[in-house]
């Protein structure tokens, strides 16, 4: 069997055309990483030299009122946004997992969303939106209804939600859809010699041979939610700049870059990392229990 590990003057050539793909990736991310952190410890406006702040950024989170109202946001928006992302992505490609008529349009027409400009959807939302001449008001309208605030601070969270599932759908369609596929056909038809129903096949066959497809969707969705910025922003933004919606990135962006308080953004960006690695070691520890388990 030939040897296709590089050596001597191969691997000196290996790592120098690597160089620059290591290197950004030491200084992109890595060197992204511990710059926050550093920051987070700093009184820094961007305009004059940073000073030491310790642990002042941190503790004054619990008292910023807009901090605070977008960490409920986002949990209540990640709440709603993951589940309802991981099912119906499910079923629509439970759907399109078939041999039928116009099925490559739907599955071009679902995934489009996925890879459109975020500020072309999220303006099409708000057309549809619009309180004045918006579709769903107009639709109201015509049954004899009156209009809605869609975008009110009562109806946002659900408004931004159903936008965001929707523009979601494609990229989890893509993933199941590949799960589906690489389920036998063996399985199918030995089961339904055996009598089993439709449900059943499902229960019984494809859930669990999903379950990798749908432990890394549901890990996918959480991170998209909590990170969730451009819909949000576009849907949301009120005239001075502020959000009927606030999100934590959105208080993020808010605090570096309107009022240049650097390392409160800072600390802001690391609590919501350590919100993220936390949920997604949940998921990694629900996961291996059941995988042991079944």
């Amino acid at each position: 069997m030939t040897n296709l590990r590089p050596m001597g003057l191969e691997r000196a050539w290996l790592l120098v055309f690597l160089a620059p793909t290591l290197l950004g990736l030491a200084l992109g991310a890595f060197g992204s990483i511990f710059a926050t952190l550093g920051i987070s410890f700093m009184d820094w406006d961007l305009l004059t030299p940073p000073q030491p702040a310790g642990l002042s950024n941190y503790a004054g989170l619990p008292d910023d009122r807009l901090f605070n109202r977008a960490f409920w946001n986002t949990l209540a928006f990640a709440g709603i946004y993951v589940p309802f992302t991981v099912v119906i992505s499910l079923f629509v490609a439970l759907g399109l997992n078939r041999k039928l008529p116009a099925t490559t349009f739907f599955r071009i027409a679902f995934f489009l969303p996925t890879v459109s400009s975020p500020t072309a959807v999220g303006l099409l939302w708000t057309w549809i939106y619009a309180q004045d001449n918006g579709v769903l008001n107009e639709m109201i309208r015509a049954l004899g209804g009156d209009p809605v605030r869609w975008l009110s601070r009562d109806m946002a969270l659900y408004s931004v939600t159903i936008a965001n599932v929707w523009g979601a759908i494609g990229g989890g369609m893509i993933i199941f859809l590949a799960g589906l596929q690489a389920i036998p056909n063996d399985f199918y038809e030995v089961a339904e010699m055996d009598g089993a129903r439709p449900w059943q096949r499902l229960w019984f066959i494809t859930l669990p041979a999903l379950a990798p497809s749908m432990f890394f969707q549901t890990v996918l969705t959480t991170i998209n939610a909590f990170q969730a910025f451009d819909y949000i922003y576009i849907l949301t933004r009120t005239g001075n700049g502020n959000s009927t919606m606030p999100t934590m990135v959105f208080s993020i962006y808010r605090s570096g870059f309107r009022f240049f308080r650097m390392g409160d953004a800072a600390a802001q960006a690391v609590v919501l990392t350590l919100m993220i690695l936390v949920l997604t070691w949940i998921y990694f520890r629900l996961q291996k229990k059941w995988g042991a388990q079944a």
